[in-house]
């Protein structure tokens, strides 16, 4: 019998409409039989993890969930080096897996703790925070690969990772069922200046692992950015817009629009890559800068931007509907003020931004 739900109950936003059916897939084997059945029958099926990161239409989706729920943490030591290689089935929580991991000493993933959804998002779009992302640590992963119908191990070099993409992000060609790792024994080299900040040290200094956990929680919950049914800033789907990510020229451009509409000597906040000379920029500053601060209500006050963190945008007992309108005004706002085009973070689903 199938089993209908509606994505408000399945997504950290809370919003949603109905889907026809429910199926959660507890082995890749189990996502090879429902995936592939859904597509050969030409239903379509929504992929669902944690449901951290979808925007999902009012009205439903006419096609089936399936849930990937493959558990399991393995751990194989090296013991000449204390390196490890660990594989995580894609349907443990994200931070259950660092929890686990930083409480053995293994530091690599410490800053990419509190981050809600399941493992097997984390690859689709490189999930990164506080100076490191899933890419510096990921070496595989297993998939069910859609166009073929056969599950293959895949190594990450073939994923093309980078900033807060993949070559499966925007694309229904495959779904993780499970993850590897390199992980070592040992503090944490400190990458990023506001948890550098909170620690005591200077960036590039090392600090123990679980100090770094506990420092990037104390951050994530100051920003509404840790899951807590009790506080509606964080009925988001955490950061909606990723930082812009500009050539050389491009910046050039931005540069001269922000001094010429908030000064001359005005700092920011800018992040050139050596490499390829590209300059990302904070969407959180820019949003900002635009006039969007903390608590900026969208339509009757039923969405708004978190009253602790410039780039999530909460539900206040709203609509899907409601969150694209203050989405959309937020972006047009950025581009009016700096000529910056901000794009969701998020998946959206059955939506689009209004144009």
């Amino acid at each position: 019998m199938p089993t209908p739900v509606r994505l408000s109950d399945l997504t950290t936003l809370r919003l949603g409409g109905p889907a026809p059916d429910l199926i959660t897939a507890t082995s890749a084997a189990e996502i090879a039989d429902a995936v592939g059945s859904a597509d050969r029958a030409g239903t379509g099926v929504l992929v669902l993890g944690g449901g951290s990161n979808l925007v999902v239409a009012d009205q439903g989706i006419p096609m089936p969930i399936v849930r990937v729920g493959v558990p399991g943490i393995r751990l194989e030591r090296d013991g000449s080096t204390g390196a490890a290689q660990v594989t995580v089935g894609a349907g443990e929580g994200w931070d259950e897996v660092v929890a686990e991991l930083t409480g053995q000493g293994f530091g690599e993933l410490a800053a990419l703790s509190g981050i809600p959804g399941s493992t097997g998002a984390t690859p689709v779009q490189n999930v990164g925070a506080y100076g490191t992302e899933i890419a510096r640590v990921l070496t595989a992963v297993t998939l069910y690969d859609r166009r073929t119908g056969e599950l293959r191990r895949v190594p990450a070099a073939d994923l093309r990772l980078g900033y807060r993409s993949s070559a499966l992000r925007g694309t229904d060609s495959a779904v993780i069922a499970d993850i590897t790792m390199a992980v070592t024994t040992g503090p944490v080299t400190v990458r990023y200046a506001e948890l550098a900040r909170a620690l005591g040290v200077h960036v590039g200094e090392r600090a123990p692992a679980a100090a770094v956990r506990e420092a990037v929680l104390d951050l994530r919950r100051a920003k509404g950015m840790v899951l807590d049914p009790d506080d509606p800033d964080t009925y988001s789907a955490g950061s909606f817009f990723t930082n812009p990510i500009l050539d050389r020229d491009r910046a050039l451009q931005v540069d001269a629009t922000i001094r010429s509409r908030l000064g001359l000597g005005i700092s920011y906040p800018r992040y050139p890559d050596a490499d390829t000379g590209e300059i990302k920029l904070s969407a959180a500053w820019l949003i900002e800068r635009a006039g969007f601060g903390k608590g900026h209500q969208g339509p009757g006050g039923r969405v708004a931007v978190s009253g602790k963190h410039t780039l999530a945008l909460t539900n206040r007992g709203g609509s899907t509907a409601d969150l694209l309108v203050l989405a959309a005004e937020i972006r047009d706002g950025v581009r009016a003020a700096f000529g910056v085009t901000l794009h969701p973070e998020p998946l959206l689903i059955g939506v689009t931004l209004p144009d």
